[in-house]
């Protein structure tokens, strides 16, 4: 598989010239800021969840979404990380994530935490 980078200026939830794709650039599901399905299916969560910001690379969750309450699968929305983490190991998105991070993957009981101080 091809690595899943963007050329991209340095900007938010970026801190090189090459940045890493968020869930929603990989998943396609238009629920970002100003994205075409935000108005169908609402704005998603893990977009707009400041405290992961630059976690894995990503803006926002954008690259830490299994923690956070109520994204999409399989155009249903989920629970908690509770109810729902299970299903997000299994994704492909997840998976990629976890490769392409290596040993410097951070755990959900980090990102949990970090959610849990904002």
């Amino acid at each position: 598989m091809k690595s899943a980078t963007l050329d991209a200026p340095t900007g938010m939830g970026t801190t090189q010239s090459t940045r890493k794709l968020n869930c929603w650039e990989h998943k396609k599901c238009g629920r970002q800021p100003q994205g075409p399905k935000v108005r169908e299916l609402g704005l998603c969560p893990a977009s707009v969840e400041t405290s992961l910001d630059d976690v894995h690379d990503g803006t926002n969750a954008g690259r830490a979404c299994w923690v956070v309450s109520g994204t999409l699968c399989k155009g249903e929305t989920q629970g908690t990380f509770a109810q729902k983490y299970k299903n997000c190991e299994l994704c492909d998105f997840y998976q990629m994530v976890r490769r392409e991070e290596g040993p410097g993957f951070v755990y959900s009981i980090m990102l949990l935490g970090r959610m849990k101080k904002k």
